[in-house]
This record gives structure tokens, C-alpha cells and sequence, in this order.
């Protein structure tokens, strides 16, 4: 498979990918549904509820993470995860304002 060419698109379009990358797979979806019914920060182990094995869920955390929609903080050797909301907010503002763009230059 070939590498994107991530200069040729604006870092609107890149950011834009990015992020709907996360929520083009169920798991990953399911990992931020879960991690926002929580009280607070998670550290307990994702694995046991999910039901995913922790290869699995560690790179659908690394991809969540790579969108900026993890907090993370080490309590010992176990890692909390909590969203962050500020990019969640910023995610929303992206995709209202294209939404709203491409949608008004339609007929």
C-alpha cells in the first residue's frame, strides 16, 4: 500500500481525515463510547471490558491517540485514559463548518 501524500491536501483535509479515521471502526468507537460513561479517568484494563485482546486495543488506542481525542496519565505502570474534550469540541467545529460548506454549494 501506498504512503499518503498528506502535503498535497490542506491541514483542514488532513486534520478532517484524521480524526474520521477513528470513527470509521466499530472498535474504536466502542472504546470512546466506553471511555465516556466512565466517572473519570479509566485505568482499569480496557481488555476484560471490551473483549478485545490488548494487541488490539492498544493500536485502537494509538489511533484514537494520534487524533488528540486521549488524555493520558501513568498511575504506577498502568496508563488512565480519559477524553479530551477541547479536541472533541474542536472536532465538531471542523466538521460542522465542511458540513456546511459542501452543503451550501450543492443544489
Amino acid at each position: 500500500m501506498g504512503a499518503t501524500k498528506h502535503f498535497m491536501y490542506t491541514d483542514s483535509c488532513n486534520e478532517i481525515a484524521n480524526i474520521a479515521k477513528v470513527f470509521a471502526h466499530p472498535a474504536r468507537v466502542t472504546i470512546l463510547k466506553y471511555i465516556s460513561e466512565q466517572e473519570g479517568c479509566i485505568c482499569n484494563d480496557l481488555v476484560e471490558d471490551i473483549g478485545l485482546s490488548q494487541a488490539t486495543i492498544s493500536q485502537h488506542l494509538s489511533v484514537i491517540g494520534d487524533a488528540g481525542l486521549l488524555q493520558g496519565r501513568f498511575v504506577g505502570k498502568r496508563k488512565c485514559y480519559c477524553l479530551n474534550s477541547d479536541r472533541f469540541k474542536e472536532f465538531q467545529i471542523l466538521m460542522n463548518a465542511f458540513f456546511i460548506k459542501t452543503t451550501s454549494n450543492c443544489c
